[in-house]
């Protein structure tokens, strides 16, 4: 009975999930909108660079991640390398990364739409995931969770170990998982020809 009453580890597979299906609501919703600011304008351009450069960085965190925390995350406390400026730097990383979909696309309001919804989402998740390293792991975490943040970082607190060790299946999961973001700009370009070349019908705009 007591074992049916610990929390239980959230799955990666379930993380991943919700992003996933999150970003097909996203493209569902921008097939019939258009952002308010010309594909023309300097505006529009500087805000797609702005938002491939946030899914670069979300990439490169992502997977910076990943080589500290590899597949260990619920048997292992990691609070080095980028654990230890936040807890949660994968969901950090994801938000900048959702955020900058958003972006891509054209649309401030879609951006912190985007970026306040993943935000949301993950800052649930990650309390569901501190119950149960919390129970795994005792003082030990009670520690750390007291000394890191949840989720906006804290570089002052950055350390790093003298040698490590990494999962080489695990950095590429995430690598091929990273590329989905990569992929959303693309996928909105495309978007966009088929709006402009009347193919897709534009039911609103949005700024």
């Amino acid at each position: 009975m007591t074992d049916l009453l610990q929390p239980k580890a959230f799955e990666q597979k379930k993380r991943l999930l919700v992003v996933q299906l999150f970003s097909l609501v996203a493209i569902l919703a921008l097939l019939v909108s258009r952002p308010y600011w010309s594909e023309a304008l300097p505006l529009h351009e500087a805000m797609e660079i702005a938002g491939l450069g946030l899914i670069l960085v979300c990439m490169f965190g992502r997977l910076w991640s990943i080589l500290y925390v590899g597949s260990r995350k619920n048997s292992e406390l990691v609070t080095s390398g980028p654990y230890s400026v936040t807890r949660n730097p994968l969901y950090l990383f994801s938000t900048i990364g959702i955020f900058g979909v958003g972006l891509v696309f054209g649309s401030i309001s879609v951006a912190f739409v985007f970026g306040a919804l993943s935000y949301l989402v993950f800052t649930l998740t990650a309390q569901r995931e501190a119950a149960f390293l919390r129970s795994s792991f005792g003082a030990s975490y009670r520690a750390y969770e007291a000394s890191t943040p949840r989720f906006w970082p804290d570089p002052r607190l950055y350390h790093q170990p003298d040698e490590m060790t990494f999962s080489p299946r695990a950095l590429k999961r995430t690598f091929v998982d990273a590329l989905y973001f990569l992929a959303m700009f693309p996928a909105i370009e495309g978007i966009e020809y088929l709006q402009t070349a009347g193919y897709l019908p534009t039911l609103f705009w949005l700024p």
